[in-house]
C-alpha cells in the first residue's frame, strides 16, 4: 500500500500516541480485489459502568483507576469514541525489520476512521487497531473502484460489496443487530479505508451509490451470495471450483468477458533480463543452479527454467509470486514497469495468464487481466455500464441471472483495519472525545502497553 499523507483536519480535543514492544513485521497487503479469507478472531469487553455512589451521568463514568495520573488503564485493549458524525486521524508506525531490498520502504497506516476505535495489545506486544461502525459507513470506507466511474458500475460494487460481507461474515441475526464476525480491512476481505486521506472529491457519488442501493442484496438460497469480484479477465471468468477448490456454486460459473478492455491491465508485457530473472528466483529459493538462467519456457502451468547444466520446473504461480516479491525489491527502478497506456502496472506480473518467449537476453512474459478470475469483473462492470447496462444487468450477467433483493442488515458490523503496529497516533475530529466511556478535555494523551495499557495525560507521573 502506498504511503498516504494524513487529511490536514485541526487536531482539536485529543491527541493519542500509543506505544508498544516491536517483535512482529507487519503482513503483507494483497491485491485490491474482493478474495474469500477465514474471518479474524475479535472480541470487545462490555461497557465500563460508573460505581453505585456516582453522580447520575449522560455516559457512565469508570471506576477510579489505581494507577497515579492514569485516565484508564485495562489489560488487554482500550476503546475510543467521538461524537455522532465524528472521526478519528490515525497514524501507526510497524516495527523496522531488516530488508534485502535496494530501497526499503517503512509502511505507515494513515487513515481516518469513524465509528468507535479499540486499540488492543497483541501477545507479542504489538498493537491491534479494530473499528466498530455501523454498516453503511463500513460500506461508504469501501476502496475497490474509482469513484468517478459511472454510476451503474458503482452501484453493481456496491450491491457485490454489500452481499460479499454479509455472506463471508455469516450474517443472519435480527434487522440491526450487531454483527458479531468481525471482518479484515484488506483485499483478503475487501478493502476498506475508511474516510479518503487525503479528501477525494469525487467520494459523494460513491457514497450516492451506497445510499441507492441500501439493503439491496443477491441472494441464492434465501441466503447472501458469496459475490466474489476481481480486477480485469483475460477474456472470460473461472467456476469458484476451479479456483479455490470449492465446491461449485451455480452463480459462480464462467462467462465470457467482451467489455473490460479500458482497464490499463487488459493487455500487458513485461521483460525480464535473464540475468536479474536468476536473482530474483534465487531469492525466492527457486533456483539453486551454480550458474545463471540461460533458458525459459511454459510449459502448460508449470515454467521451466534452465542453466548450466541445471533445470527446474516452477509452478506459474510460485513463478509469479516469486517475480513480484523480489523485482520490485531489487530492482525498483525498472518494476513494476509501465503498462502499454503509460500507467504502473500494480504487480510485476499482474495474473497467472501469461505466456513467456526470450529475445536478446531477456525473457519477455506477455499476458491479459489483473486478479484471481471469479465473478464480477469491475472493469467490465466499467465497460457495461458505459454501454447503457443498469447495475441489476451487470449483476445478472455475471452471477449466473441473480437479481438484487431487499434484505434485513446489521446495525454494526466490526472491521480489524491494522494490525502489528509498533506505534500509533490518534486525533478527533470533534471535540468530546472519550475512553472507556470517560470524557476527556484537550490535551496531549498516551498510551503504553505492558502488563495492562495505560492511558495518562502527557507530562503525568508514572
Amino acid at each position: 500500500m502506498a504511503v498516504r499523507s494524513p487529511w490536514r483536519f485541526p487536531l482539536v480535543a485529543l491527541l493519542l500516541v500509543v506505544d508498544a514492544a516491536c517483535t512482529a513485521s507487519p503482513s503483507k497487503h494483497a491485491e485490491p480485489q474482493g478474495t474469500p479469507s477465514s474471518s479474524v478472531a475479535s472480541s470487545f469487553p462490555a461497557p465500563t459502568t460508573a460505581p453505585p455512589s456516582s453522580p447520575p451521568a449522560t455516559t457512565p463514568a469508570p471506576p477510579p483507576s489505581p494507577l497515579p495520573g492514569a485516565l484508564a488503564t485495562d489489560p488487554v485493549q482500550v476503546s475510543l469514541r467521538t461524537p455522532s458524525g465524528g472521526s478519528f486521524l490515525v497514524h501507526g508506525a510497524y516495527p523496522h525489520v531488516g530488508s534485502r531490498c535496494k530501497h526499503p520502504e517503512q509502511p505507515t497506516l494513515d487513515a481516518r476512521y469513524p465509528g468507535t476505535l479499540s486499540i488492543r495489545r497483541a501477545a507479542e506486544g504489538t498493537l491491534d487497531v479494530i473499528v466498530r461502525l455501523p454498516f453503511e459507513r463500513y460500506l461508504e470506507g469501501i476502496a475497490e473502484v474509482p469513484s468517478s466511474w459511472p454510476m451503474a458500475a458503482l452501484e453493481a460494487q456496491a450491491i457485490a460489496a454489500r452481499s460479499y460481507a454479509l455472506a463471508s461474515t455469516g450474517w443472519s441475526g435480527a434487522p440491526g443487530a450487531a454483527l458479531g464476525t468481525p471482518i479484515c480491512a484488506t483485499a483478503s476481505c475487501q478493502v476498506y479505508r475508511g474516510i479518503p486521506v487525503p479528501p477525494d472529491p469525487t467520494i459523494g457519488r460513491w457514497y450516492r451509490a451506497v445510499r441507492r442501493t441500501a439493503n439491496r442484496v443477491l441472494l441464492f438460497a434465501g441466503r447472501p451470495a458469496d459475490t466474489l469480484y476481481f480486477s480485469t479477465s483475460n477474456g472470460h471468468t473461472y467456476g469458484n471450483d476451479r479456483v479455490f477448490g470449492s465446491a461449485p456454486l451455480p452463480y459462480l460459473r464462467p462467462v465470457p468477458e467482451h467489455d473490460d478492455g479500458a482497464s490499463p491491465e487488459a493487455h500487458w508485457r513485461v521483460a525480464i533480463r535473464l540475468r536479474d530473472l536468476t536473482a530474483f528466483l534465487r531469492a525466492g529459493g527457486l533456483w539453486s543452479g551454480r550458474g545463471p538462467i540461460s533458458t525459459v519456457a511454459r510449459r502448460g502451468s508449470d515454467v521451466v527454467v534452465s542453466g548450466h547444466g541445471t533445470s527446474r520446473s516452477v509452478g506459474e504461480s510460485d513463478f509469479r509470486n516469486a517475480v513480484n516479491e523480489w523485482a520490485p525489491c531489487l530492482e525498483p527502478g525498472r518494476f513494476p514497469s509501465a503498462s502499454s497506456r503509460g500507467s504502473r502496472l500494480p504487480q510485476a506480473i499482474p495474473s497467472i495468464w501469461f505466456s513467456v518467449a526470450q529475445r536478446h537476453g531477456s525473457v519477455v512474459v506477455t499476458g491479459r487481466g489483473w486478479g484471481h478470475g471469479v465473478g464480477m469483473v469491475q472493469w467490465g462492470a466499467f465497460g457495461k455500464a458505459r454501454h447503457g447496462l443498469s447495475a441489476s444487468q451487470i449483476l445478472a450477467r455475471y452471477y449466473g441471472g441473480l437479481q438484487p433483493r431487499r434484505y434485513a442488515e446489521p446495525g454494526l458490523i466490526t472491521v480489524v483495519v491494522a494490525t502489528g503496529l509498533r506505534s500509533l497516533t490518534l486525533a478527533p475530529s470533534t471535540p468530546g472525545a472519550r475512553i472507556e466511556g470517560r470524557r476527556v478535555g484537550i490535551g496531549t494523551l498516551r498510551v503504553v502497553g505492558g502488563g495492562e495499557v495505560v492511558v495518562r495525560p502527557v507530562g503525568a507521573r508514572p
